[in-house]
């Protein structure tokens, strides 16, 4: 059954979907029912943390020698990706240990390497997809009567091979896909529907305030409220992916000063100029922290090892066993700041401030400190 719920992209309606996530919680909620509760049931739903139920048919609902497996075919909506059409499986079992066990099996992938949602040598399901997993298992549990321990296997058959056209094998993650999701819905939208909307909200802004904040997304959205730098009476625009086309924007619009916040895994590419900071469009930051980092001294096995990290938490926890992380981020927010400025091309007034949500801030260039200290006192001042 498909997925009806839709929205607006322009002057469109487009379908949602639901993440692997969701489906492998409905696939162990299924396997659950049948092996505790002896049922086959026609449809299975389950609400998703973004607060909308999905309801599905089961497919392959079956017992096995030890315990039962049920599969959910991925619905990626009308932003159908990599993974959309294919079967996830969870296969349940009983165990002595009290609990609910959740690995992967055929086509998950396993994570080789640190600074990932999941440590070294787990399988590759996040920390969401696995609390929707175990919830869905321990409801059926509590209606089954049942106190003893499950163990849920997951798997995505075909998953090894199409893995091959994700972004896995260069973040570590072998033998096939991840288990992702968030919000357990996949809400799609054209990137250009999503520039149209930045460019309104941008324009809003500038109705108010010659001042902006420009940021990523939620983490960024986090930061600046964690900070109280959302509270100076300064509109906080979130930009997403397309930092080059809103700090355009904010020029059209006439800002006199412009702050850009944001997490170190997007904004470090403003270091070597790319300012559209989606994985499709390029990436470079391993190679950028390599580079500022031999400038600052690195070993050549420092270097190696940052060309091989995972993610940017990784290069700054490497940085730290060399005490190159100061000069380092300094350098790479000298660079972005550099890149902001050319992009303002004099426009306006421009700050970048780096930051990780394993580290806190991390950078803040010059500019960005003064921008900041003005909008303070003037904000105190009233």
């Amino acid at each position: 059954m498909a997925f009806e719920h839709y929205i607006r992209s322009g002057q469109k309606m487009l379908r949602c979907g639901y993440t692997t996530g969701t489906c492998a919680a409905l696939a162990a909620s299924g396997a659950a029912r049948l092996l505790l509760l002896g049922e086959t049931p026609e449809t299975l739903s389950l609400p998703t943390p973004k607060g909308w139920t999905v309801e599905v048919c089961p497919e392959g609902l079956a017992r096995t020698k030890d315990g039962a497996v049920c599969s959910v075919r991925k619905d990626g909506g009308d932003d159908a990706d990599v993974t959309h059409g294919m079967l996830v499986t969870a296969l349940v079992r009983r165990t002595e240990e009290p609990g609910v066990r959740i690995d992967g099996g055929e086509g998950v992938g396993r994570v080789t390497r640190p600074g990932l949602d999941q440590p070294v040598g787990a399988a590759a399901i996040n920390h969401v997809p696995r609390q929707m997993i175990a919830q869905a298992v321990e409801n059926v549990c509590r209606e089954a009567g049942y106190a003893g321990g499950v163990e849920v296997i997951v798997s995505i058959p075909g998953g090894e091979e199409r893995a091959k056209r994700t972004f896995n094998p260069l973040l570590g993650i072998e033998g096939g896909l991840s288990v992702l999701g968030t919000s357990g819905i996949v809400e799609p939208m054209s990137e250009q529907a999503i520039v149209d909307t930045i460019a309104v909200e941008v324009r809003q802004a500038a109705q108010t305030s010659r001042r902006l904040i420009l940021t990523p997304g939620n983490y960024g959205a986090d930061f600046l409220a964690a900070h109280g730098l959302d509270g100076l009476g300064v509109p906080v625009v979130r930009c997403s992916n397309f930092i080059g086309d809103a700090l355009d924007m904010a020029a059209a619009e006439g800002f006199a000063q412009v702050l850009l916040a944001g997490h170190i895994g997007k904004l470090v590419k403003l270091a070597g100029g790319i300012m559209n900071t989606h994985s499709r469009q390029a990436d470079g930051r391993c190679e950028l922290f390599c580079a500022h980092a031999a400038v600052a001294g690195a070993s050549r096995s420092l270097c190696a090892r940052l060309m091989e990290a995972a993610t940017t938490d990784a290069c700054i926890a490497l940085l730290e066993e060399e005490n190159l992380r100061p000069p380092v981020l300094a350098s790479l927010t000298a660079a972005a700041q550099r890149h902001v400025e050319r992009r303002a091309a004099g426009a306006y007034e421009a700050g970048v401030l780096l930051f990780s949500n394993v580290y806190g801030t991390l950078g803040v260039s010059p500019q960005a400190e003064a921008i900041i200290h003005s909008w303070r006192e003037e904000h105190h001042e009233q």
